[in-house]
């Protein structure tokens, strides 16, 4: 059986640094934005979030569905977490971005499936790479509908 982490540990393993820690949000803006491929770059980003996903949404799916269905899933519900905070605010419901993370979480299975890495890029290259990702699937959720 595999031991879980606490989130302190967890967020000690992806970001280096303890939790609440003031070298946190440098850590982990380093480290995801200069990760070698975009799913990596997702096991840095906001790994508090990424934490209670991974134990609550990704886990119980990824023993009903393959792993990439899972994943995919899990993208879609967080994104639809997001747009349910921005339409409580709002008082509209608004769906911008439930898409948007529905094509990132295809985005991480297609570059995984095709083994898409750049590691061997420097950090630039990486953050580059990286926020092409990000822009580029937010800017095609767009046309979706």
């Amino acid at each position: 059986m595999k031991r879980k982490l606490s989130l302190s540990q967890y967020v000690k393993r992806r970001n280096g640094v303890p939790l609440g820690s003031s070298g946190s949000l440098f850590n982990m803006l380093q480290r995801s934005l200069g990760a070698g491929s975009f799913s990596e770059f997702w096991r840095y980003w906001n790994p508090i979030w990424g934490y209670y996903l991974g134990r609550f949404i990704f886990s119980p799916l990824k023993s009903l569905f393959p792993t990439s269905i899972a994943l995919v899933f899990t993208f879609t519900f967080s994104g639809f977490l997001h747009d349910l905070i921005v339409s409580l605010i709002k008082r509209e419901m608004e769906l911008v971005i439930t898409p948007w993370f529905l094509l990132i979480g295809i985005s991480i299975v297609i570059t995984e499936y095709f083994s898409f890495k750049y590691i061997q890029l420097n950090f630039y290259g990486c953050a580059i790479i990286n926020i092409s990702f990000l822009t580029g699937t937010f800017i095609l959720s767009t046309h979706l509908y």
